[in-house]
């Protein structure tokens, strides 16, 4: 049975109006979710301080709690914005992540599935940027390489933009791969296949504007998914962002909700080769809300089909 994430708390961190990332996007995804019927929702807890330190330094979560105002918003760059509500919401995303690694880890489930914001692929170890506060899938790999002594855990991003965030901090840890797709050129301009990490453990393809799931394919069939099942990895962590979709507003990829389907079934299958099936993946962009509930029902559905 795949696991859902979740906590009210996310439709506490408000935006600014006309703001792409806001409440609307989990109060369209959870109800389509809830129709898949045979999942199970979990709460997503609060995040121990310690292990957004893992990522973050100190100084850093100190500066993000120190920003949250009592009211209205407060802009930490033009792109991102927290409010009295931000803090709460992002440390429940992490924990989320957590919580889905200990269940994975601990056999309740092969799959889980954190629905929760704000996003956290582009927070570096200590900037808050396009959206995100902190690094949830980089924080929830480490989690598992430290807290639970896994050697290799994958981390593998097909959001629109490239996780310049999550390749920052993972950008040492050789007992991590870091894999993206992504279009190019697009916010935040890194992801290029020079970007390699420190010990080889980084790996972008970077796609055309105003291609699809044809070229997704390929660069997931002949680029990532061998260097995953190179890897061996004992746990996949997946930032999942819908903004590829052909209907998103702040990018120019033409991928359908099929395309989400086919590269979460194809990831699934390096982890049932490696990972004893173990999946934990975390929500990212998708800003058109009926094209994000869509694919995101597909990659729950190629999620819980995984489970047998």
């Amino acid at each position: 049975m795949t696991l859902i994430y979740w906590n009210d708390a996310a439709l506490g961190h408000v935006t600014p109006p006309g703001h792409p990332e806001r409440v609307a996007r989990v109060e369209a995804l959870w109800p389509a979710l809830r129709e898949i019927g045979g999942l199970e929702w979990r709460d997503a807890p609060l995040a121990a301080r310690g292990d957004v330190l893992r990522c973050h330094p100190e100084t850093y979560v100190s500066r993000i709690e120190a920003s949250i105002p009592g009211s209205s918003y407060r802009s930490l760059d033009a792109d991102t914005h927290v409010s009295s509500g931000s803090l709460d919401a992002a440390m429940r995303a992490v924990g989320g992540c957590t919580a889905a690694v200990d269940a994975v880890l601990g056999g309740e489930a092969k799959t889980a599935f954190v629905a929760m914001r704000p996003p956290g692929h582009h927070a570096e170890r200590e900037t808050a940027m396009g959206f995100c506060l902190f690094g949830t899938a980089a924080i929830a790999a480490k989690y598992a390489l430290d807290h639970h002594g896994l050697s290799r855990v994958a981390v593998l991003d097909f959001d629109v933009h490239h996780g310049n965030g999550t390749q920052d901090l993972l950008w040492e840890e050789e007992r991590t791969l870091f894999c993206s797709s992504h279009q190019m050129p697009l916010y935040p301009g890194t992801g290029g296949t020079h970007e390699t990490g420190a010990h080889g453990n980084v790996l972008n393809a970077p796609l055309a504007p105003m291609t699809g799931g044809r070229e997704m394919r390929r660069a997931w069939g002949d680029m990532i998914l061998p260097a995953v099942d190179d890897f061996a990895p004992e746990l996949i962590i997946i930032s999942a962002g819908f903004d590829a979709h052909a209907d998103d507003p702040l990018a120019n990829l033409n991928w359908v909700e099929d395309d989400f389907r086919w590269v979460t079934e194809a990831i699934c299958e390096v982890a049932a080769s490696h990972s004893q099936g173990r999946v934990v993946s975390t929500l990212e962009g998708g800003y058109d809300l009926d094209a994000l509930a869509a694919s995101g029902v597909a990659h729950v559905e190629a999620l819980k089909e995984h489970e047998g």
